[in-house]
């Protein structure tokens, strides 16, 4: 962990709670399916829960990687799960 010159820790990210802040966001776009949100729009909904994100740009980075790994897409502006985070949830409710 980095620290700063006066000892405070810096609020860098982990790789744990990265990957916690993309598993909220999914989950939450999946539940609203066929619903779609935008960033800002996600973000407030998200944020309202007070221990969901500690950092202004959590949900961004949460979408940006999700979109990186073809989890989500952005279409006219939307957050929207793809084909394959669909069928996932299919899967993971089959209950197999």
């Amino acid at each position: 962990m980095h620290h700063k010159a006066n000892g405070a820790r810096s609020r860098r990210p982990t790789h744990a709670q990265d990957i916690r802040d993309q598993a909220v966001v999914l989950t939450f776009v999946l539940t609203l399916n066929p619903k779609h949100l935008t960033i800002p729009d996600l973000a407030r909904s998200l944020n309202a829960e007070p221990r969901d994100f500690k950092r202004p740009d959590a949900v961004e980075r949460a979408v940006r990687d999700l979109v990186g790994v073809g989890l989500v897409v952005i279409d006219g502006g939307q957050v929207q799960p793809t084909a394959a985070a669909l069928r996932f949830i299919q899967i993971i409710e089959s209950g197999v």
